[in-house]
């Protein structure tokens, strides 16, 4: 650990203080310590670890592409990169036909950014404030959270506007609006209309980290023909809800929308491997057929991250997966309800498939978060962290930002397993319960 800590960064935090658990092994829904304490995995490390650890076949995939190829430049066609297009041509929404490999899903919503505004000649790209699209200029600056002001002006690229959120606990238009879902869609039409020069809006589909946000049943299909209606194109960032973690592939076809550009990354290898893709449709594809392409990486279209994914996919089909996350998404959905029943810190639990955020407030009444994103910036001390180290002392870890949990484990994870977790956050939740006012 001291070597870890001289000499490397640790990531969105203060340095002073940092003091990260030595891990030595994982498998299954399970990692441990150099102690040679068990965890269980209760998010999936950061929402990627969807086949649990150790998969045998991912692991043989990468081991027999490494001594047939480890790595030729993109410039080259190989059998695994073909591969993965034709698998991904099935389970993709339908239209999209053409992709970019990447090794992160920052990176995949970077060419997502630049692509649209390759394509259409328009500059700006319209996001929301609670998401989170990635750390690299572009990516960060369509990101709405915190993490985005820090980079201000450093790093920070023009032409991002935000939009309202789809927040049903939490209306940017007020707790008596009927219908906030149309309402954050119908002002996305009239700043587009009001903006002019727009190229894309982009979004996640099912919030990720900003609290799992389970959109209304019309948003999306809405914010589809408003981005028609206006010649928009249409970004579904699915780095954390695609690949079986909503209980459909990917969330867009829980609502039958399909998008124009689609970035994923995560769970596309179960986390065995950095990769990332953008996908687009035909018709944005056959621009480029007489426009130039200006974008690469070095590691784009890597061996070694395509065979992992080829690997992932046979799992995922194998194992039956995404049927898999509808049936435990909703027995975790109902043990998780049964805690807002029982802890008056429960403000909110909201969830689709395996993924899901409890939300703790001080206060029902008026949904006073515990820690709001100053306090975090601040490096203030927050009760949420000290209920993440009371379940880690109980074998459990789990993610926690601002004031909730995002609970999102791998999909092979049991009942039994379910329980143990839910279990741990009952007993935690015993902290945040004394803190209410």
């Amino acid at each position: 650990m001291d070597l870890t800590v001289r000499h490397t960064y640790g990531t969105w935090r203060y340095q002073r203080g940092w003091k990260p658990l030595h891990i030595v092994d994982a498998e299954g829904c399970y990692f441990l310590d150099a102690a040679g304490k068990k965890y269980l995995d209760f998010s999936s490390q950061l929402m990627c670890s969807n086949l649990g650890h150790k998969n045998k076949a991912v692991i043989d995939a990468i081991c027999k592409q490494a001594k047939q190829l480890p790595y030729v430049s993109p410039g080259f066609a190989t059998t695994v990169r073909a591969e993965l297009s034709k698998s991904l041509l099935k389970l993709l929404p339908e239209g999209l036909e053409k992709f970019f490999f990447t090794t992160s899903g920052t990176e995949a919503n970077e060419a997502a950014i630049k692509i649209a505004r390759l394509f259409t000649g328009k500059h700006k790209i319209i996001s929301r404030y609670r998401s989170y699209h990635g750390s690299t200029a572009g990516s960060i600056a369509a990101t709405g959270d915190l993490r985005r002001w820090t980079a201000e002006p450093v790093g920070k690229m023009d032409g991002v506007i935000f939009a309202p959120d789809a927040d049903t606990y939490r209306s940017p238009f007020g707790s008596d609006h009927p219908n906030p879902g149309i309402a954050s869609a119908e002002y996305i039409d009239y700043m587009i209309k009001n903006e002019g020069n727009v190229a894309a809006i982009m979004l996640e589909p099912v919030v990720g980290t900003n609290g799992v946000l389970v959109p209304p049943k019309e948003y999306l299909p809405m914010v589809r023909e408003i981005a028609d209606k206006n010649d928009v194109l249409l970004i579904a960032d699915e780095v954390m809800s695609g690949w079986g973690r909503t209980g459909e592939w990917f969330a867009v076809n829980h609502w039958k929308v399909k998008p124009d550009i689609l970035t994923t990354a995560k769970g596309i290898t179960g986390a065995y491997a950095p990769l990332g893709l953008t996908a687009t449709t035909r018709e944005i594809a056959d621009y480029f057929e007489d426009h130039y392409f200006a974008h690469g990486h070095t590691y784009e279209a890597h061996p070694l991250t395509l065979a992992p994914a080829v690997a992932a996919i046979k799992e995922y089909l194998r194992l039956d997966l995404i049927a898999e996350a509808r049936k435990k998404g909703a027995y975790m959905g109902k043990r998780l309800s049964e805690l807002k029943e029982k802890h008056e810190s429960v403000g909110d639990v909201r969830g689709i498939g395996l993924f899901w955020a409890v939300e703790l407030v001080k206060s029902r009444k008026t949904k006073e978060p515990f820690t709001n994103p100053k306090d975090k910036l601040s490096g203030k001390a927050s009760v949420l962290d000290r209920m993440a180290s009371e379940m880690m002392s109980r074998g459990v870890y789990i993610l926690n930002w601002l004031s909730h949990f995002v609970i999102g484990p791998p999909l092979i994870i049991s009942r039994n397993e379910i329980d143990q977790g839910i279990d741990a956050l009952d007993e935690s939740l015993n902290i945040s319960d004394k803190e209410i006012e």
